[in-house]
């Protein structure tokens, strides 16, 4: 923590005082443009954060496109909903086993081509094949 938000902080008398964030993308269709659940996973994302961060707070559906290279650069629009965690680097590797367990699980149930996310000014994506959608 810098100085000026130490100080800054113990003008607030803040008890808490955490400066990595991570924002997190929530999907509302699949890399084939079908609905998901996405309540359900914004709600089992907030669950994760919550419990690895102490906390985490979801915005309201926004637009947005991805491009899908493994079906010749399709565009797939969605209406993601962000969430944002503030959290500390050490606390962020420490529990990074059981998030990235939590991505994969959401982008291999709900069809993902990509899950992304955002710590810091770092985008970061994890990757899926494409599958039929049978598969299961």
């Amino acid at each position: 923590m810098t100085e000026s938000r130490s100080t800054f902080a113990q003008q607030l008398g803040a008890s808490k005082v955490e400066s990595t964030l991570l924002v997190l993308f929530i999907p509302s269709v699949d890399r084939d443009f079908q609905p998901i659940d996405q309540d359900t996973w914004v709600h089992r994302a907030l669950e994760t954060l919550g419990e690895l961060f102490g906390g985490a707070t979801a915005f309201p559906q926004g637009q947005g496109v991805w491009r899908d290279d493994a079906q010749g650069g399709r565009l797939v629009f969605d209406e993601p909903v962000v969430i944002n965690c503030y959290t500390s680097e050490t606390l962020l590797e420490a529990q990074a086993p059981r998030l990235r367990q939590f991505l994969v699980d959401m982008g291999e149930q709900t069809r993902q081509g990509a899950i992304g996310l955002v710590i810091d000014r770092d985008y970061l994506e994890i990757s899926f094949p494409l599958r039929e959608a049978s598969d299961g």
